[in-house]
């Protein structure tokens, strides 16, 4: 298997049962690492690298549709083709101008409504130039690469985002804005998110480590590592991943393997922030920290999964619950 071969999209807006669903999703291409935006209108490209906090993007004028006015590109149509686009979207009061998207895409619920032309997997072409959008909005790893090259040659303008870091989300909610004429909005959002995003960092910058075991899926067993999403909020909460260093981001793991690094809190994600019927059952295993603690959390999947500022809120809460196991073992009797 070659490194990186996990597709964030099969994480993204679906329930932890079906995270990675089949052999073929566990085959997918690797999670880009930069933030762009490319090919919109007469070949106008816009690259936005966001790699840190101190990212910048390409001037105003340098936008696509930079020469309509604010209230013309609030009455642009777009096809938004991934859940974490579609939940910013609506956050920065973008959302009517939505006229179709993928599946799972479900937050706010009013995206329910929105029409679906396809999944991370296959998108229905037809569809999407029946709908004449001004712009398609893409998330280049998470959609089907042939597809999106598909409908440039149609003539339809794709833009695509990477989000890589946490600080990301800033950035695209910026880039959406002028994208839509929210510029007031998306700024707002932004600057907000950010602040919380370091006040968090800050508060744990020097926080005793303590050892986590993240389960992205059960069978095969999976975990997180390197620069994947859920890494790089556990590293936030001033936990340790024993598997951080592994070749991929989303690395498959012997059990035995697992159990012993012998974790002392355990991380299940799932959709309604409990355990689900697919997870371990690591209540077998009593010599476990973790366990023998009742240190297992459950943070809701879709949350932590979308790079959205609703992210942040749960990774609120996930480094609480680190927080309190940390103040548990630093008790001398408990430090086991």
């Amino acid at each position: 298997m070659k490194k990186g071969n996990i597709k964030l999209a099969s994480l993204i807006g679906l329930n932890r049962t079906s995270l990675v669903p089949s052999r073929a999703v566990l085959t997918l291409r690797r999670t880009a690492l930069i933030l762009t935006l490319a090919t919109a209108l007469l070949s106008s490209t816009l690259i936005c690298n966001a790699s840190s906090a101190n990212s910048t993007t390409t001037a105003p004028n340098d936008m696509p549709f930079s020469a309509l006015t604010q209230a013309q590109r609030q009455q642009l149509r777009f096809i938004v083709l991934a859940p974490h686009l579609v939940e910013s979207m609506y956050e920065i009061g973008a959302g009517q101008q939505i006229i179709g998207t993928t599946d799972h895409a479900d937050y706010p619920k009013e995206a329910n409504a929105i029409p679906r032309v396809g999944n991370y997997a296959r998108l229905q072409t037809e569809r999407i130039l029946q709908l004449k959008p001004d712009a398609v909005i893409a998330w280049k790893t998470g959609n089907p690469i042939e597809d999106l090259e598909r409908l440039k040659k149609y003539g339809i303008a794709v833009i695509e985002s990477h989000p890589q870091q946490l600080d990301d989300v800033a950035a695209e909610l910026r880039l959406l804005g002028k994208l839509t004429g929210r510029e007031n909005m998306a700024e707002a959002t932004a600057s907000n998110f950010l602040l919380n995003l370091n006040k968090l960092r800050e508060k744990y910058s020097n926080a005793q480590p303590i050892s986590v075991f993240y389960e992205l899926w059960s069978r095969p067993l999976r975990t997180v590592a390197g620069n994947a999403w859920p890494q790089q909020q556990v590293a936030l909460c001033g936990a340790v991943n024993p598997f951080a260093t592994a070749n991929e981001d989303y690395p498959q793991v012997n059990l035995e393997e697992a159990l012993a690094t012998k974790p002392q809190l355990i991380i299940q994600p799932s959709k309604h922030s409990q355990s689900g019927p697919d997870a371990l059952n690591w209540q077998q295993w009593t010599d476990i920290p973790a366990v023998k603690n009742n240190f297992i959390v459950h943070p809701n999947a879709d949350k932590v999964h979308r790079m959205t500022t609703r992210m942040l809120e749960e990774v609120i809460m996930l480094c609480e619950q680190i927080h309190q196991a940390r103040q548990f073992y630093q008790t001398p009797q408990n430090d086991t």
